[in-house]
């Protein structure tokens, strides 16, 4: 099975135990783009408008043509603070797009926490994903 993780950049520090776990379960592993670089796009803000619309424009293109080729996404949500104030199971708009892709091309969606609830959670639900609650084994 091959599984690519995404989520916010802010996770990325959360993501090595969870690489180690499913790897120890046979499961080949792909990691978010910029994930060995996780300031690269604060680096795209500081240069010119358009240069940071490239970027994100390159990452959007890269992520569809990485999902393509799994078999699942496995989406961390976990909690975020953000001055002070604590989003639940966040999914952030690059990784719902993201996440919409794995949809379009008939890819399992795996989600650690709950569908966050807000103006994207009929949406979220509407791709069916599975929720594991933390429990890595529910990945199959």
């Amino acid at each position: 099975m091959k599984i690519l993780i995404i989520c916010s950049k802010q996770f990325y520090p959360k993501i090595e135990y969870i690489i180690r776990i499913l790897k120890n379960k046979g499961i080949e592993v792909f990691l978010p783009n910029c994930y060995d670089k996780p300031k690269t796009e604060e680096r795209m803000w500081q240069l010119e408008k358009e240069k940071h619309q490239e970027f994100k424009a390159k990452m959007y293109r890269q992520s569809e043509n990485v999902i393509k080729d799994m078999d699942a996404v496995l989406v961390l949500n976990f909690d975020k603070i953000v001055d002070g104030k604590i989003y639940e199971n966040y999914i952030g708009g690059a990784t719902f797009l993201e996440i919409y892709d794995a949809f379009r091309y008939n890819k399992k969606i795996y989600l650690y926490h709950d569908i966050p609830k807000g103006i994207l959670y009929d949406e979220i639900d509407g791709f069916s994903p599975v929720i594991i609650h933390e429990n890595l084994d529910m990945i199959t």
